[in-house]
């Protein structure tokens, strides 16, 4: 619980102060992709003190072209953008846009910012397929005459999934906490990412150690359930594990809009988990033939044998 609190102290400051860095968002010679249908160069350089030159030859990028950032000028009489930017797809195609049409139309060329991209306009539809599947699994196994094993309802003996949802929770709060009080942060690390959470800023910093920890419990978790349960039966587990998982980030992403609301329910969320886990879920006997974790005392599901 300390670890917890721990992540959850800088979101209590930095909706107060926060100082940004001198960091640019790119720089000449950085490689991009467009991901819009077209963006429309044009070929001659911007001059000062003259309008823009609406019949020189226009240039015609499309959909995932590669550019590179040729060069950069500042016009500080131009009304619409003052930071126009030369961008090259090759040695023969190359030309100037404002940075604002520049910066809407391009992702960096980086797989960590390519991914960030995709997340952010296609999560809602992913978790809409994923979240419809995990139900029917959910209801199947809820009226399955078989008792299988339910996250929550009829858990395995292993504490690994409480702690995956509750780091899940805290890593949506931190999440939508930077996006909310410091977009600027996000920004930067969309076109500066690392996989490494030293060197950043103390809320991105914890955002990616939570994310770290996230990944090492969902493959502990998915050992552990694939150790305890038959292949069909930890299928079904880990279908209604992960549905409670994406319910879990869009209530948390939701509620962090309200700090208060958030870390209320943020306690009680990680409360009820863990006196649920301590109550029903955590083995306190092992059995004294194959070692297997047992709930309580009697013929171990196992190997059969007695437990007194």
């Amino acid at each position: 619980m300390k670890a917890i609190c721990l992540l959850f102290f800088p979101l209590l400051l930095v909706s107060c102060y926060y100082q940004e860095g001198d960091t640019t968002l790119y720089a000449v010679g950085d490689n991009f992709e467009l991901s819009v249908d077209s963006l429309m160069l044009q070929s001659s350089q911007p001059l000062h003190n003259q309008p823009v030159d609406t019949l020189c030859e226009q240039l015609n990028v499309h959909y995932g072209d590669p550019l590179v950032v040729a060069e950069t000028l500042v016009i500080p009489e131009d009304s619409v953008d003052s930071v126009w930017v030369k961008l090259a797809r090759d040695q023969f195609t190359m030309g100037w846009t404002h940075q604002h049409n520049f910066l809407a139309s391009v992702v960096p060329d980086d797989p960590i910012s390519q991914f960030i991209h995709l997340f952010s306009i296609r999560h809602l539809g992913l978790f809409g397929i994923l979240f419809a599947i995990s139900l029917l699994a959910l209801l199947y196994q809820i009226f399955s005459p078989k008792k299988p094993h339910v996250f929550f309802l009829r858990d395995i003996l292993s504490p690994y999934p409480t702690y995956l949802l509750v780091i899940l929770a805290a890593s949506a709060l931190l999440y939508a906490g930077i996006q909310h009080y410091v977009p600027e942060t996000w920004v930067l690390y969309y076109y500066h990412p690392t996989l490494n959470p030293f060197g950043l800023p103390l809320i991105l910093s914890l955002f990616l150690c939570s994310v770290w920890v996230l990944l090492v419990l969902a493959i502990a978790t998915i050992d552990e359930v694939c150790r305890q349960l038959s292949a069909a039966e930890a299928l079904l587990y880990l279908l209604s594990l992960l549905g409670c998982c994406i319910l879990c980030y869009l209530l948390f992403t939701l509620a962090a809009l309200s700090p208060g609301v958030s870390y209320v329910c943020f306690s009680i969320f990680v409360l009820i988990l863990l006196l649920r886990y301590s109550r029903y879920s955590r083995p306190r006997y092992l059995c004294g033939s194959c070692g297997k974790r047992l709930k309580q005392l009697g013929k171990c599901p196992y190997c059969g044998a007695e437990n007194e």
